[in-house]
């Protein structure tokens, strides 16, 4: 791996990266069950050298911004890179996002260039909002031939000969724009300096090191904070492989981990719980005699794994698990929301451990992880090195508002000065996370600090804390609101808590639901029971990575399901 700390841009570490680790495959890229691309260190020099030069020769100069809308591919790694080497800011953008949103986004952020997929930019052409574009350069991937571009170019074509100048950046000058999961109708973007790349990479390296030879599956949008991190700039800078897929259909991922002999991959939590559902499934339907023979070796394997996990061993007693996964999966890493811990230790139990963090775009890719010295499935680990944190205004249980500092910080909110006063105060990033520290300086977290309810007893009362006691309910999606956060009343008191439910398709509210309700309810301490349930047809809303939008979810009930219509239990 490259010495991070000798560096004082992203630029310069990935030119570096590109030379050292010449020779070894950087990038695979596969459409279904056909490999489309496969590029060494070398080869995507060769690649992205002719770009910077057009990007150079366009006028892309130090500090103007270039934003990137693509899927995971080969060119959003390229793309960026020679972003990076014009000495550009790069604005990565998130694919899912609407037409008028990406608009909105460009505007906000002043991007001079956008280098975007053609299927995305054609409904960019076609938005209202369209006529008010400013970005000067657009170059549009894999568009036809003599397809009206309004005016862009095709970034196949937009290639000059010659040696682009290398632009050296400092430490503190921007590097990226990200703009916030929870953007809404007050954009949040997050400006991110090269030292806070720098600082980040360092830190997730020395607990979790790549090297040639690694491979990881890029699943989550190379524009999340995640996947750019640990899907990109880790892997490059230390010579690892990164596997894209063309499509995410379940059958050809799982194909992809065999072919490629995975070693690390991210996923949010819902697509691991998914996962297991799976793998139970498969393990029901052994027979009785072979399903013994699982569970003595998952046992056998708890006990040897309980200080600290044995790759080796678990691979030995539970080889057909693990050759499913390719036969060289090392962990599944998690964030961005919510992870079950009974799902994490159904994993972990079976030799794959699911690293858990905590983390936020304001804070560049992650604040604390699971560094498995033991397996906690209870916390979101300890503070990455060179990371502060401390809990302010702590209640009598030690539980108050996390705060951190650390060089990953962001420097500020672009061009909302108020907003970042708000978020930083002294230094200290204020996360509106709930939190405390265990005895072994684990970090728990118990909610956001704007969702929490006061009962009428005075007690705090967090709706994430109680929906872990729901953990596995056989539903497709659930959780926990306040009754007057969905319908909301001009007094104090009187409040009821209510478990939202999104049941599966054909599935139906009977008896032995809720008598699985009623049971877990009764695991709870008398303030903290739900009172209610609400039945909801359509998915619930989420970010980009995955978490409940429940400030929009309780808005969407409460304009169309009456509070009457809570069923009490």
């Amino acid at each position: 791996m490259l010495d991070l700390q000798k560096y004082t841009c992203l630029g310069s570490a990935l030119r570096d990266a590109l030379d050292r680790f010449a020779g070894e495959t950087c990038v695979i890229e596969a459409d279904r069950d056909r490999e489309k691309t496969r590029l060494t260190y070398s080869d995507f020099t060769e690649m992205a050298t002719p770009l910077t030069r057009a990007l150079e020769d366009a006028d892309l100069d130090a500090g103007d911004r270039a934003a990137i809308i693509m899927t995971n591919q080969s060119k959003w790694l390229i793309s960026a890179y020679a972003i990076f080497y014009c000495g550009g800011v790069l604005v990565p953008l998130d694919y899912k996002l609407t037409a008028a949103e990406h608009l909105q986004l460009l505007a906000h952020s002043k991007a001079k260039v956008l280098i975007v997929e053609y299927y995305l930019w054609r409904a960019i052409m076609q938005a209202p909002e369209f006529q008010d574009i400013k970005t000067k350069l657009v170059l549009v991937t894999e568009a036809p031939l003599g397809a009206d571009l309004a005016g862009a170019f095709r970034w196949e074509n937009f290639r000059r000969k010659g040696a682009p100048d290398f632009v050296m950046r400092q430490r503190h000058d921007v590097a990226c724009i990200v703009y916030s999961s929870g953007t809404g109708g007050r954009p949040k973007g997050c400006v991110l300096t090269h030292e806070n790349y720098l600082e980040q990479c360092r830190a997730l390296t020395a607990w979790y090191p790549f090297w040639p030879g690694v491979r990881y599956l890029s699943i989550l949008p190379t524009n999340h904070a995640i996947d750019f991190m640990v899907g990109f700039i880790g892997p490059f800078m230390c010579g690892a492989c990164v596997v894209h897929l063309r499509t995410l259909r379940p059958e050809f991922v799982r194909d992809a981990f065999v072919r490629y002999r995975i070693s690390y991959v991210a996923l949010v939590p819902m697509i691991v719980k998914n996962l297991e559902r799976g793998l139970r499934a498969k393990f029901d339907e052994l027979p009785s005699w072979k399903r013994m023979i699982l569970d003595r070796m998952i046992a056998l394997n708890r006990i040897a794994t309980r200080r600290k996990p044995h790759v080796r061993l678990s691979r030995l007693l539970l080889a057909q698990v693990h050759r499913a996964f390719g036969g060289e999966l090392l962990a599944l890493i998690t964030g961005g929301a919510f992870m079950e811990p009974s799902t994490m230790q159904f994993f972990y139990d079976l030799g794959v451990p699911v690293v858990n963090g905590y983390g936020l775009t304001e804070a560049g890719t992650a604040l604390t992880l699971n560094d498995l010295r033991p397996f906690r499935a209870d916390t979101v680990g300890k503070p990455l090195p060179g990371v502060e944190l401390r809990i302010l205004n702590p209640d009598g249980e030690g539980i108050g508002e996390v705060a951190a500092r650390s060089k990953t910080l962001m420097s500020h909110y672009l061009d909302d000065p108020e907003l970042t006063l708000e978020t930083i105060v002294d230094g200290w990033l204020l996360t509106g996370d709930l939190g405390r520290f265990d005895e072994r300086g684990h970090l728990q977290l118990f909610g956001r600090k704007k969702n929490m309810i006061v009962s009428e007893g005075g007690k705090n009362v967090y709706p994430e804390d109680i929906e872990n006691v729901f953990d596995g309910l056989p539903v497709k999606e659930y959780c926990v609101l306040a009754a007057n956060y969905v319908w909301p009343r001009k007094e104090l008191g009187g409040e009821m808590l209510a478990i939202v439910l999104r049941l599966e398709q054909g599935q139906k509210f009977d008896g032995k639901l809720l008598e699985e309700i009623m049971a877990r309810n009764q695991r709870l301490p008398d303030y903290k029971r739900v009172h209610a349930h609400v039945i909801w047809e359509k998915d619930f809303p989420r970010t980009a990575s995955m978490k409940i939008k429940r400030q929009q979810l309780a808005e969407d009930i409460g304009k169309s399901v009456e509070r009457e219509a809570m069923v009490e239990l």
